[in-house]
């Protein structure tokens, strides 16, 4: 793999990690205000989004794993630490939204 395409993997998993970030703090602020249906929904779409971040991170792994070599440079890194952040808030929204509709239960 080139340097272009390997940019382009580190691009793809910022852009889809990012939008379940996004989609996740929607779903919380959803809940916050009582909108559980909108909240529920924002929450998939989150987990859509992250699953194309997964695949496009499980591909550079299998290549790696067939014997592809990447000189790994300092945007996958940050590509990849975007990752892991936004599946970290996107796990403590579904808790958040969870407390939310244990606080307004009539």
């Amino acid at each position: 793999m080139n340097k272009e395409e390997l940019y382009n993997h580190a691009f793809q998993l910022i852009l889809h990690a990012g939008n379940a970030k996004s989609l996740a703090m929607e779903a919380i602020h959803a809940a916050k205000k009582g909108d559980f249906a909108e909240a529920e929904e924002k929450m998939a779409e989150a987990d859509a989004a992250f699953n194309e971040a997964h695949h496009v991170q499980t591909d550079l792994i299998h290549q790696e794993a067939g014997g592809e070599k990447f000189d790994l440079p300092l945007i996958m890194i940050h590509a990849q630490d975007h990752l892991m952040t936004s599946l970290t808030l996107k796990d403590l929204a579904g808790e958040i939204i969870d407390m939310h509709k244990l606080i307004k239960k009539p």
